[in-house]
């Protein structure tokens, strides 16, 4: 797809116009690498400037905090902001939340300051400019979406419109879940679960969200993380309706759409 990295411009003494931070999800997530793939694609199509670090990108530091690890954390978080800094990097586009939320919120404290914005408020951004052009009666026209909210986006950022803008150019019928926006329910993943065992109880947090989802009786469900992507698909295989309904990143949505 000859993706260029912030070395390769800094050689011809350029810079692009955003970074995109891919993440570990994203990196080698074989499910999330196609969400990275679908976001290139429009980034492309829309011609923007845009670079990712490459090898030179690692882990935020968000699970090892969220675990409790805070020396890993830093010490993580303090090597990307060197590597950051030198390329001078002022904008960034994550498609994860947790990146987001990390880059945005907490990189500052150590040194880290950047206009940081989700892949969400950039596909809304690009749509309002007229940058991307959505097929009438496309594939998705007359299905029935519901939009999960990730934490880090939703609860933690506060980001509700900008996917649902993103969701009404799409021609399709959008059904709220019982718990949206501010009393959202947690995939099960946040806060490092994605990392660890269950603990002890009655029913799986995925599961208890996916019957809220199946509820609505929704075709596709809308997710806008990698985390949400793992937890709602398993969910859908353990009902065994994989068939019948299908999970998606927005940027996977719009990409059909274009």
């Amino acid at each position: 797809m000859k993706i260029e990295t912030m070395a390769d411009y800094a050689a011809r003494e350029e810079e692009p116009e955003i970074l995109f931070w891919v993440g570990c999800a994203g990196s080698f997530d074989a499910r999330a690498q196609k969400v990275t793939v679908a976001f290139t694609k429009i980034l492309q199509a829309v011609g923007m400037k845009f670079a990712i670090l490459g090898n030179e990108e690692s882990c935020t530091g968000d699970p090892a905090r969220r675990a409790g690890n805070e020396f890993v954390f830093q010490m993580t978080a303090l090597q990307n902001i060197e590597t950051l800094n030198m390329y001078k990097v002022k904008k960034i586009v994550a498609a994860c939340p947790h990146c987001f939320n990390t880059l945005k919120n907490e990189y500052p404290a150590l040194g880290g300051n950047y206009e940081v914005v989700h892949h969400t408020q950039l596909l809304q951004e690009f749509i309002n400019d007229g940058r991307i052009k959505m097929n009438e009666g496309g594939t998705f026209k007359g299905k029935k979406i519901t939009y999960h909210d990730s934490c880090y986006l939703g609860r933690v950022n506060g980001v509700y419109e900008a996917p649902r803008k993103v969701l009404e150019t799409l021609d399709t019928d959008l059904v709220e879940m019982k718990r949206s926006k501010t009393t959202g329910l947690c995939c099960g993943a946040g806060g490092a679960q994605m990392f660890k065992e269950d603990e002890a109880g009655d029913k799986r947090i995925n599961i208890e969200r996916i019957e809220e989802a199946l509820d609505t009786g929704a075709d596709i469900i809308a997710v806008n993380c990698p985390f949400c992507l793992t937890m709602m698909s398993d969910g859908v295989k353990a009902k065994e309706k994989e068939e019948n309904v299908m999970v998606y990143d927005l940027a996977e949505l719009i990409i059909q759409n274009i």
